[in-house]
């Protein structure tokens, strides 16, 4: 069959776009340019080590690096070798530091209506450094593995925190999965401690976990303690291993010397979901992947200070680890966490103005005064049944949006899977009240029968600037700052027109007289434990390139953003 008889046809045209500069709000006056995106992105691909190595400047480095970027035998390469620096340090001492210790870092709204934790940035490094010491206590040291299994409370983020801080390495699992997801990631990463709780609390239901966790701490000895946070204080089944976290942190100093971290040390190890297979614990290092994650967010989503910062993920999803966490405090934000789910309570509670039509989003937007708001439509989350939560809440129609004052949005955000113009449309028109910004962002989508991830690329690589870039409803745009993506038909050769389907690919080559080189600092660096599965699965296929979709359909993506807009970035034109 000739390429020309595997042509597709594509049912998804869209030609409307929104150019932000149209808004004229004051938001987007204050950010990035589209010439400012185009003048920087053929620099950040020209230039990669030197544009780079600017960016990392935003960092506070106890030792400066020698050198942006060495060539491996791995795409991925050496990122800021020979510097040394402290992801927590970065999120949390330099801005007390800097005289913004009483500032909110951390909002927890609870499942409960009414119930709200605040953590100032210098509350929440006390919290850290209480709980990085009571590791220490336990003799745990940098490179040692630890698995945390708990719901979306604050002590999530605080036990991730402090294990950056001493150099721990922590393996989130999501809190919905079963114990035997648990079980398969303890023994993968040979984890030495468990943090749990007693239940999750869920849309006002209780869950196990000490339950599940007493079921199967025979089957994983390399566990020698079990860390119990109390969220519903109801009797459970406990282990002779078992310590309840007040208990841990109880008379512990709330001063902890940050481990000073080389460039490279693995940060963490998330796995994917494994539903097909052995899971697979994609390893991000700390310096590259902390300032991608800090400079998409502020960038992209162009940050100011005092904003009020709202992703709907989960922290056992990396979109959680890098936009509620690790992205926003590095940059000194105050980042919103929420425990339950948008249609909880069911009932009209006059109070606090929910009802089963979905008004608690719209409620918190207005009693926090939220700006950023990322919304992750992803059905994997367990937010929603619907296919996605865009279409949820669309369902109910404009009235619970409009019953509330969202007027401090200045910029929204969807993740997690394609958004059908019509959500788009919806979501700019009602809850962004035709002057907000859409920021649909891509990251990397990997198929394995029915499982999909985004795990690996760190931060999303293909995006509108909020304040730059004229957007197209259903599409994610042009690649970020750094990002050369190329797309292989089915045979290997460079897809040069629409309607193919094949590979997306991110180029790395080398020239005789200028090395052109195209990772990110962001991105994976190897699979925990199984460098031969890192291989044959993002780099053999096609040798000098990393490959980002397998199995790519240009009907997931409009031919005009996988093609002309993506090539009219990359020459800068």
């Amino acid at each position: 069959m000739s390429k020309k008889d595997k042509k597709m046809e594509s049912i998804l045209t869209e030609t409307r776009k929104f150019d932000p500069a149209a808004f004229g709000t004051e938001f987007v006056k204050s950010g990035m340019t589209f010439e400012e995106y185009q003048t920087l992105y053929k620099k950040s691909i020209e230039d990669m080590e030197g544009f780079w190595g600017e960016q990392a400047q935003s960092l506070d480095w106890f030792k400066p690096y020698d050198k942006v970027w060495e060539k491996t035998d791995l795409f991925p390469g050496k990122w800021f070798i020979g510097g040394k620096l402290n992801v927590a340090y970065n999120c949390l001492d330099r801005h007390v530091n800097a005289g913004n210790g009483d500032r909110v870092a951390i909002i927890w709204e609870a499942d409960e209506p009414g119930e709200v934790r605040k953590f100032t940035y210098s509350e929440l490094l006390k919290e850290v450094n209480k709980v990085a010491n009571g590791m220490r206590k336990l003799g745990l040291k940098k490179g040692d593995r630890v698995t945390i299994w708990l719901p979306m409370i604050p002590e999530l983020a605080i036990i991730m925190l402090a294990c950056a801080r001493i150099g721990v390495i922590h393996a989130i699992v999501f809190g919905g999965f079963s114990k035997e997801a648990v079980k398969d990631r303890i023994e993968d990463s040979d984890s030495r401690l468990l943090f749990t709780s007693d239940e999750t609390v869920r849309a006002g239901k209780f869950y196990p976990k000490m339950a599940d966790v007493a079921k199967m701490i025979d089957d994983v000895p390399t566990i020698e303690h079990v860390i119990v946070v109390k969220r519903t204080g109801n009797e459970v089944p406990h282990t002779d291993k078992d310590i309840w976290y007040h208990d841990f942190i109880d008379g512990i100093s709330e001063e902890c010397e940050p481990e000073q971290m080389d460039s490279e040390d693995t940060l963490f190890i998330l796995y994917t979901s494994g539903t097909t297979g052995k899971p697979k614990g994609v390893k991000h290092t700390t310096a590259g992947y902390i300032l991608y994650t800090s400079y998409t967010h502020r960038v992209v989503f162009n940050y100011q200070e005092g904003d009020i910062w709202y992703c709907t993920a989960d922290i056992g999803w990396i979109t959680g680890h890098s936009y509620i966490v690790y992205g926003p405090l590095a940059n000194g934000a105050t980042s919103l966490m929420f425990e339950s789910v948008p249609t909880y309570p069911d009932v009209d509670d006059r109070e606090f103005n929910f009802s089963i039509d979905g008004y608690r989003f719209w409620d918190i937007v207005e009693r926090h005064k939220v700006t950023h708001y990322l919304r992750l439509y992803q059905s994997q989350m367990g937010l929603y049944t619907a296919p996605t939560a865009i279409r949820a809440l669309m369902r109910y129609g404009d009235e619970p949006v409009n019953k509330h004052d969202i007027s401090s949005i200045k910029v929204l955000g969807t993740v997690g899977e394609p958004i059908n113009p019509e959500a788009w449309t919806w979501y700019h028109r009602v809850v962004g009240k035709s002057k907000c910004p859409i920021v649909d962002t891509y990251w990397q989508k990997m198929f394995t029968g029915r499982d999909h991830w985004l795990t690996e690329t760190g931060g999303f690589i293909m995006t509108p600037i909020a304040s730059a870039t004229p957007t197209k409803p259903g599409s994610c745009c042009l690649p970020f700052l750094g990002i050369k993506p190329v797309i292989f038909d089915l045979e290997g050769d460079e897809v040069t027109e629409a309607n193919e389907g094949g590979y997306f690919c991110m180029a790395q080559f080398y020239l005789q007289f200028a090395n052109l080189v195209y990772p990110w600092p962001g991105m994976l660096r190897d699979v925990w434990g199984d460098t031969e599965r890192f291989k044959s699965t993002y780099l053999d296929r096609y040798p000098g390139y990393y490959t980002i979709i397998n199995q790519f359909d240009y009907g997931m993506i409009t031919p005009e953003m996988a093609l002309d807009e993506m090539r009219m970035a990359t020459i800068g034109s």
